[in-house]
């Protein structure tokens, strides 16, 4: 068993057993008293989302001109060894291909198979290197073969460093440009390998949990090993079609090695970077230097992609009810629903010394404050999706938004001064930043600030961040002051030698809040669609995050309840910084109120309709544009490959489908693009209760499948099954500890 599984289900086990525990659920006889003072009252509105407005590009740094007729090689190390993703990094190869090499611009590929996904062009498998020449055939590669490896563990460094080197010496020239495709994690690597067998090479808690990839210090190592044997001073460029790559401790990790660099904060859509696009630029003037380049493939990420532009290729990636047009769409509407949630950044890394060092000045001066609004800042920034699972707060956060959010929150001088100077330090690293209008508050640069639970974990905590993070870890003074954050060890911001607390400190929570909800009161017990009820309770306590409606149907043969409905309430004092909504939910004890009726909400493919739990992801201004997710199973109907997967949806409609690496949820996401006859199962959430009505856990059972095709998958409200059902509120702290009051009715 992954001992990573077990982990990530603990954590889910632990967020319900507080949600839950406390009182028995079943209790129909809770008593409310009226409270002793008449504290401010908040009638509750309901969900909130980011408002569709879209921040410009930076503004282009100064260029930086190359030798005139310079020559490039593009190494592309494609590891396509990977159910979800083997069709697009496929394609990814074949636009390339649209233009080929040069005299100017070599392109090199070693590209990997998975063995029974995508099974086009031959369904070969195994590894191969190819020089790339130019056709215009979009389905298959018809570059030179240079060698078949067969089967390589893509996932082992040793295997980057093997093309690399080799590339080199086969193709030199004046400019180098490396490549790397396949599932980003963030801080801790990315580039698995589905069809090798062998064990994570890297000796951490997180790597022994995850097994085989090229974790951040391993691919550090194997750069330094790369230039070392090539004599290549520093690579042009490095990029990542991945997602989640654009951190901090990444781009420390590349500084030494390259001149610039362009990864993704965010997951990326499956059509990756617009290859094509940016090699025709290159090759147009070769004598751009990595900065122009970067800029180019950012500019023209997801618009100028053929997957988008080509007509049959984007009638094939359309086909499954992917749009909602009212007929074929064209490259433009597709291009702009796709470029909703997108992030990608290119960085000048001599910068990243710069916002290093002003990261260390602001640890320093957070020493000096009190930590909860600390926390608060963590909690509210924007962020991106969690390898870690949807259960705990996100802890991939935009650097300069929080930032920006310190200076809302901590009237310090100091502080105020560190954070502006942060700002301005990303400012001058990032030369290209582009994102969609659900994520704003992105400006480039993503940093890891885990909640305490996260930090405890030898898998997401110093035990493993700073081994992998080692660079990072070895220049930066963030980690000690995560530390002392949560463990109140002071440091000297100078120092910035790697910090891992004995596993006996003790690690305190500063976002935590003792929350108190009062008996919910509820004005009839009995509820109908049509026929809505009252719920009320006073709310006190500080650090108050979210707080949430639920309602569960309770199943009295199987003893359990079906998490039937989830949603952030208004706090009706919504706060902004850069396009970054959250709740502020004031201080002293409040009143809340909202008015519930029974209604659910399905999922249906236009043929099979599915009652299905809604989890809101993000909190913003107003209900329009509001993200849902919901959790199940895809599997491809031309191969029957499963995977942990998660649809995303908004406003109705479904947005995209992402698909996970482990079969719990976790690990790296990539979006996976459906084809007609595919199937998602829908996972419906069952909380199992003991004989006294306390929360035993929650399991996922596997619901109503749906089925790609035509029809688009579309959310609808729908009355509530008749029965009894628990209602109430979920007061969540900043971080993620919940606090909960319910009340039985009966839903006719």
């Amino acid at each position: 068993i992954n001992p990573w599984i077990l982990i990530v289900g603990a954590i889910l086990l632990i967020c319900f057993l507080v949600v839950f525990g406390g009182g028995s659920l079943l209790n129909t006889s809770q008593e409310s008293s009226a409270p002793p003072d008449a504290p401010t009252q908040i009638v509750a509105q309901g969900p909130t989302a980011i408002p569709p407005t879209r921040a410009p590009t930076r503004v282009p740094a100064t260029r930086v001109p190359g030798a005139p007729d310079q020559k490039w090689l593009v190494m592309l190390y494609a590891d396509a060894d990977d159910k979800i993703l083997e069709q697009d990094i496929y394609f990814d190869l074949n636009e390339a291909e649209l233009v080929g090499s040069t005299d100017n611009v070599q392109l090199v590929a070693q590209v990997d198979r998975f063995k029974g996904a995508f099974l086009g062009d031959g369904n070969w498998t195994g590894a191969r290197r190819y020089l790339l020449k130019q056709d215009n055939d979009l389905r298959r590669i018809q570059s030179e073969l240079v060698q078949d490896l067969g089967e390589v563990n893509m996932a082992d460094s040793r295997t980057l460093i093997d093309f690399v080197t080799w590339a080199v010496k086969e193709y030199p020239a004046d400019k180098y440009v490396l490549i790397l495709s396949d599932h980003g994690m963030g801080w801790p690597g990315g580039w698995s390998d589905s069809d090798s067998k062998a064990p994570a090479t890297s000796d951490t808690p997180l790597a022994r949990a995850l097994g085989g990839a090229i974790f951040l210090n391993e691919l550090d190592d194997a750069l330094t090993t790369i230039r070392q044997e090539t004599g290549i001073a520093k690579f042009e460029l490095i990029g990542m079609d991945a997602c989640l790559m654009s951190h901090l401790e990444v781009f420390a990790a590349l500084a030494p090695h390259a001149r610039f660099a362009v990864a993704s904060q965010e997951t990326e859509p499956a059509v990756g970077w617009a290859y094509s696009s940016f090699l025709a630029a290159l090759n147009q003037n070769p004598n751009m230097d990595g900065g122009e380049l970067g800029r180019a493939i950012v500019d023209s990420y997801i618009a100028d992609d053929q997957r988008i532009l080509n007509d049959e290729a984007r009638g094939e990636m359309m086909s499954a009810g992917r749009g909602f047009f009212g007929g074929p769409p064209s490259a433009r509407q597709v291009a702009q629903e796709m470029s909703e949630s997108i992030t990608l950044t290119a960085a000048d890394l001599s910068q990243i010394p710069n916002v290093m060092q002003a990261v260390n000045q602001l640890a320093g001066a957070l020493q000096g404050v009190d930590q909860a609004p600390v926390a608060a800042a963590r909690r509210y920034a924007a962020s991106y999706t969690s390898i870690f699972g949807s259960d705990v707060p996100p802890s991939y956060i935009d650097l300069e938004n929080f930032s920006a959010l310190l200076t809302q929150k901590i009237k310090n001088g100091a502080v105020t001064q560190a954070a502006q100077a942060v700002q301005a330090a990303v400012s001058q690293a990032v030369l290209r930043e582009k994102h969609g209008a659900e994520k704003n508050g992105s400006n480039g640069i993503s940093i890891y600030f885990p909640n305490a639970e996260l930090y405890r974990l030898p898998e997401a905590g110093p035990r493993s961040y700073t081994v992998i993070s080692e660079r990072f870890a070895q220049e930066s003074a963030w980690d000690d002051f995560l530390a002392f954050h949560y463990t109140g060890r002071p440091f000297d911001a100078q120092a910035q030698a790697p910090i891992v607390p004995d596993k006996t400190t003790l690690v305190r929570a500063p976002g935590a809040g003792k929350i108190e909800l009062s008996p919910l009161k509820v004005s009839a017990k009995t509820a109908a669609p049509g026929q809505p009820i009252l719920l009320s309770t006073r709310v006190d306590g500080e650090n108050i995050g979210y707080i949430y409606l639920f309602a569960g149907y309770y199943d009295e043969d199987a003893n359990s309840i079906n998490l039937s409905d989830l949603d952030y309430l208004d706090s009706g004092a919504t706060r902004e910084v850069d396009g970054v909504y959250y709740p502020d939910w004031g201080a002293g004890p409040f009143n809340l109120e909202f008015e519930w009726e029974p209604l659910v909400f399905a999922l249906t493919d236009g043929a099979t309709t599915a009652t299905v739990l809604l989890n809101p992801t993000t909190y913003g201004a107003t209900p329009q544009d509001a993200v849902y997710t919901v959790d199940g199973l895809y599997t491809r109907a031309a191969t029957g490959e499963k995977a942990a997967a998660q649809l995303r949806l908004r406003d109705g409609k479904l947005q995209s489908v992402f698909g996970f690496t482990n079969a719990d949820g976790t690990g790296a996401p990539r979006e996976i693009v459906a084809e007609q006859g595919d199937t998602f199962t829908v996972y419906e959430k069952w909380m199992d209760l003991d004989d006294n009505g306390q929360s035993k856990g929650v399991v996922n059972e596997r619901g109503k499948t749906l089925t790609f095709g035509a029809e688009p998958f579309r959310w609808q409200e729908q009355d509530a099954a008749a029965g009894k059902y628990r209602v109430g509120f979920i007061a969540a702290d900043l971080e993620g500890n919940r606090t909960q009051v319910f009340e039985t009715v009966t839903v006719r």
